[in-house]
């Protein structure tokens, strides 16, 4: 079973061994972070996320007791009821299990159900399409597609916009439960 725990500092080590590459942090975090990831840059990341009123909140994924990812709920607009999911990562050895998609669902319950926040959205590199299939499943829909968005190395990299709303993660749980039943 996934859980979510708050990132701390004494998670700080962990990915940053797992982010090896230029490239890989660029998938993982935009233009956020340079590489190499180091603490001061994730010092600055946490601070202030994770408290009532927040503008973020950043968790660790776990699975079985044992840190397998991380996932954060940024951008949070309280006025316009809006957040963006960031920052996904299921490391390598536990790809595949459907960690990703439980992560997602359970930022998906704080942002709707504790946050009472009415749209969600998130973005993508075009050719992560196992995590845009993860996004699907879970109800988000593509929005748009930002071509050429990034420059990472002598190439582009193109970025789908997915959303979801309030009324849809509704939806989207009614009927789960009349599977369920």
């Amino acid at each position: 079973m996934v859980t979510l725990q708050p990132f701390t500092s004494s998670d700080f080590s962990r990915l940053m061994d797992w982010i090896p590459s230029p490239d890989l942090l660029v998938q993982w975090s935009g233009s956020q972070f340079s590489f190499p990831l180091s603490e001061d840059q994730l010092e600055d990341y946490i601070h202030g996320a994770n408290q009532d009123g927040a503008d973020r909140f950043i968790y660790k994924i776990n699975e079985e007791g044992k840190t397998v990812g991380h996932i954060s709920l940024g951008r949070i607009d309280y006025v316009n009821r809006s957040a963006r999911i960031g920052k996904v990562f299921v490391h390598e050895s536990m790809r595949g299990k459907g960690i990703a998609p439980q992560a997602v669902e359970k930022v998906l319950q704080l942002a709707f159900e504790d946050l009472n926040l009415h749209r969600v959205t998130l973005g993508v590199f075009h050719f992560n399409t196992s995590a845009i299939q993860c996004y699907k499943r879970v109800g988000f829909q593509t929005e748009g597609l930002l071509r050429d968005h990034r420059k990472v190395g002598e190439g582009y990299w193109s970025l789908y916009e997915m959303g979801i709303l309030e009324h849809e993660w509704k939806e989207k749980g009614m009927k789960k439960s009349a599977q369920k039943s």
